[in-house]
């Protein structure tokens, strides 16, 4: 019988786990979600990185929903910024599951930005930069992007102006929401929204993309043009 390391859930659960979520996960990738929750469950006696301390439902609400944003990622290599990335969810568990990613972790707070680069380096994984900084003082360190993600940051106004701005100018932006939340985002003037996308195991939680609407108009003139 397969047993994970102490305080991780099993290699069973967790493929399990991310099959009810449509996700498929290697061998390798369920030992860093394991070494990941190990490392978090320790580090969380001392830095309050997490309220869940339940093994079990730290997998489904943290590293499960977090790697459903990769069913909504393209296939190809993209450059991804998390914003507000606090204990590296979801930027670290898109990472585990999508290690194509060129990612950036942005967190304001230095000992959960000291927590997600040790995360980063025990689990050896390239391509991942820390930024301990404000998502407000950021623009050519993370530009080009593909994708800007956040998880429950809040602010939206102020995040999709940055997101959308000259500098930053992603050319889309993936939010983990409560469906309460959806009316402010989408009240956000300069934004085009696909349909939320229901979270497995939840009546509120949702995914939802958008792009900016300067980016549509502007592929439209093209696709006249051509």
């Amino acid at each position: 019988m397969t047993t994970g390391s102490p305080g991780a859930p099993s290699a069973a659960a967790i493929q399990r786990a991310a099959g009810e979520f449509n996700l498929a996960v290697s061998s390798d990738q369920v030992k860093h979600i394991q070494q990941f929750t190990k490392i978090l469950l320790t580090w969380n006696d001392k830095v309050n990185l997490t309220a869940i301390r339940d093994p079990l439902e730290i997998l489904y609400r943290h590293f499960c929903e977090s790697m459903y944003g990769a069913t909504v990622l393209p296939v190809e290599k993209c450059r991804l910024a998390d914003v507000g990335s606090g204990a590296g969810f979801p930027g670290l568990a898109l990472k585990i599951v999508r290690p194509d990613l060129e990612l950036f972790l942005v967190e304001s707070n230095v000992k959960k930005a000291t927590f997600i680069a040790e995360v980063i380096r025990e689990l050896g994984l390239t391509d991942a930069k820390v930024l301990v900084s404000r998502f407000e003082e950021l623009g050519e360190e993370v530009a080009p992007l593909d994708f800007v993600c956040s998880r429950a940051l809040g602010d939206f106004p102020r995040f999709l102006e940055w997101a959308g701005s000259p500098q930053v100018f992603a050319r889309n932006v993936l939010l983990w929401l409560g469906r309460r939340d959806l009316d402010d985002v989408k009240a956000v003037r300069g934004w085009e929204w696909e349909a939320p996308i229901p979270m497995p195991h939840s009546l509120q939680r949702v995914l939802l993309r958008g792009t900016p609407a300067a980016a549509k108009a502007n592929d439209g003139e093209a696709a006249k043009s051509s």
